[in-house]
């Protein structure tokens, strides 16, 4: 990660940026001039230090582009200048044309201009130079679930302003379109005094609020919310209009649910509106468009991605598998919009962190640690993100990662397989199913390879034969001491590793007796109460009077990620089920926020309700990428 210079040396920076900054105002001229926007009275809030991609106070000299959104002001003969970049959601500001002590600053809104922090970076011109900037601050707080617009404020024996940047969201289209193809209600309209107020949503996720059987006055507005409806300080009364004389009814212009530029995906939106007579207002239900099922699901997961530590906070194993959906959603889909967070998880956390930073253990590096298994998710996540983009870095990871495994295969214990953990204490069937698919798929996309094929097919002849697997054809959690199967819970992600594993080997090898033995671990979990109730997908810790902890809320989507696999290689035999698994979270298993839970099947209890968190939500988009 970039990070903000010292000091000492933003000043050895800064002195020659603006050598270069005068000579090319010299050579350019100020710019397009307008009139001075005279910065209103108000006491500046303080300013707390927000972080997306960079902090704030990153170097202007370190920016990814350079554009300006709005006209610059000239104030006194001073040239003040906005400068925005839109790659990095970062902007600064420049005077130039001054005399010494002119001072510059940023003041940044979170409420469309209404308050704001003020004096962002305030910098001032020193002896004998005739212009400055600051440093550059953020224009979006996606940790915050929050936008903001900025301004550049200059003093120059008088206080002048640029106007607000980014007022509006642009995505497909800008804030105050026309609604596009398709009109979907998403929640139940909300009336008043004989009038119904309805939020309207498009295809490309555009949000309108209608208002119907009025009366001249009355008023309609949309209220767009980036924290799901906690609050909407800059996205209140969006569009708001009243009711023509002589008609009964009106709308509010289209805006916009997610912002790009700014990495804020799954916005909240309401439809509000007020009778005529009297004060009273009503508001619709909080809503998020859903263009697709896909599509709203992969929103609401990325809500909860942190671009700054570039992962899904606090599950170190359960981000490489929601990375690994993600990257799965784009390439079914072919929906991009995604994309930088492969590289950005990437680059960021390919370092060594200590315990508890990532994971209650230490990352040694290269997305390695203790756990065998969080390792090997973290090498099928980079293996997805190689087929996906094609970069090798990425292969080569995955290649680190298993060469590291590979170390705790032995034989000497149960005749074979990877050990759970580095101080070798279990052998158990998530991470033997890791295995083997790593292997495998490793094989497929290196050319020549004969060596990760001996590797995969050595293990999965293991894997079959270990005693892992049950005579009912499921796969129990791993040996024992004496390296018998232990009996223990049979949970979804380990019966799906094996199908995955199963089809990867008849990839590998052509081999149609691993195909048919994977159909084997399918047909056994379709047709088990352990795994199947209702004919839905359903997790031990789904019961009633249980609860599934963090590892477990993401086991399903794991099983549906392999039988899609398999669904695939067989031509459609589990198509019906994949797309009863689908249908059921959608319409089960879904709140107005395109939030899915645990239980695909719905319900909950008071004591034991249906817990929806981006693991659950991870594990719920696979059900709707299998489905179709």
């Amino acid at each position: 990660m970039r990070k903000a210079f010292s000091q000492p040396a933003r000043t050895a920076v800064l002195l020659l940026v603006l050598v270069l900054i005068a000579g090319m105002r010299a050579a350019t001229g100020a710019g397009a001039a307008t009139a001075p926007a005279v910065r209103p009275a108000a006491v500046p809030a303080a300013s707390g230090a927000v972080c997306a991609l960079y902090c704030d106070t990153l170097d202007p000299s370190r920016a990814a582009q350079e554009t300006f959104p709005v006209p610059d002001v000239t104030d006194n003969g001073r040239l003040l200048r906005l400068h925005v970049d839109d790659a990095d959601g970062m902007a600064w500001a420049s005077i130039d044309h001054g005399v010494l002590n002119d001072s510059v600053w940023l003041d940044r809104s979170w409420d469309g201009g209404a308050t704001w922090d003020g004096l962002l970076g305030k910098a001032s011109i020193p002896s004998a130079w005739t212009g400055t900037r600051t440093l550059m601050y953020n224009l979006y707080d996606p940790v915050k679930h929050r936008r903001a617009v900025l301004r550049a404020c200059g003093d120059a024996q008088g206080v002048a302003c640029t106007s607000w940047a980014r007022l509006a969201v642009c995505a497909a289209s800008c804030d105050g379109a026309a609604p596009g193809a398709g009109d979907v209600q998403p929640v139940a309209p909300t009336t008043l005094s004989g009038r119904t107020i309805a939020l309207h949503t498009d295809s490309a996720g555009m949000a309108w609020a209608v208002l119907s059987a009025g009366r001249a006055g009355d008023e309609i507005w949309l209220d767009r919310s980036w924290d799901s409806g906690a609050s909407w300080p800059d996205g209140s009364s969006k569009g708001r209009t009243s009711v023509p004389s002589g008609a009964t009814g009106t709308r509010t212009a289209a805006f916009n649910t997610s912002d790009p530029l700014g990495r804020l995906y799954g916005g909240a939106v309401r439809a509000c509106g007020r009778a005529v007579e009297g004060q009273n207002g009503s508001c619709t239900a909080w809503a998020r468009p859903a263009p697709s099922r896909a599509a709203a699901a992969a929103d609401a997961l990325m809500y909860s991605y942190d671009p700054n530590t570039a992962y899904w906070p606090s599950s170190w194993w359960n981000s490489a598998v929601a990375l690994a959906t993600v990257i799965d959603y784009m390439r079914q889909t072919g929906d991009t919009r995604y994309r930088w967070i492969v590289d950005r998880t990437f680059q960021i956390d390919k370092a060594a962190f200590p315990a508890g930073a990532r994971s209650s253990d230490a990352i040694d590096g290269d997305f390695i640690s203790r756990a065998t298994d969080d390792s090997e998710w973290w090498a099928l996540a980079w293996i997805d993100a190689y087929d996906l983009t094609g970069d090798t870095k990425y292969l080569n990871e995955a290649v680190t990662i298993a060469t590291y495994v590979n170390g705790l295969w032995d034989t000497g214990t149960c005749g074979g397989g990877v050990w759970w953990d580095r101080e070798r204490t279990y052998k158990n069937a998530v991470t033997n199913g890791l295995w083997v698919t790593i292997t495998a798929q490793l094989h497929t996309r290196l050319a020549g390879d004969t060596l990760w094929l001996g590797r995969a097919t050595t293990a999965w002849h293991w894997f079959t034969a270990s005693g892992l697997i049950n005579s009912s054809g499921l796969v129990n959690d791993g040996l024992t001491a004496g390296c018998a199967n232990n009996g223990q819970t049979v949970w979804s992600y380990n019966q799906g590793l094996a199908i995955g594993a199963g089809v990867e080997i008849w990839r590998a090898t052509g081999d149609s007796s691993a195909l048919a033995t994977a159909r084997r671990f399918a047909d056994a979990a379709v047709a088990s109460p352990a795994l199947t109730s209702g004919g839905i997908l359903t997790e031990s810790c789904d019961a009633p009077a249980a609860d599934c902890d963090d590892n477990g809320k993401q086991f399903k989507g794991v099983f549906m990620r392999y039988l899609q696999d398999l669904n695939s290689a067989t031509g459609g035999a589990y198509a019906s089920f994949a797309r009863t698994q689908g249908d059921s979270v959608w319409n089960r298993d879904r709140d107005s926020l395109d939030r899915l839970g645990e239980r695909w099947a719905g319900g909950g209890t008071t004591a034991h309700p249906n817990v929806a968190d981006w693991r659950t939500q991870a594990s719920a988009l696979s059900a709707l990428l299998a489905a179709g």
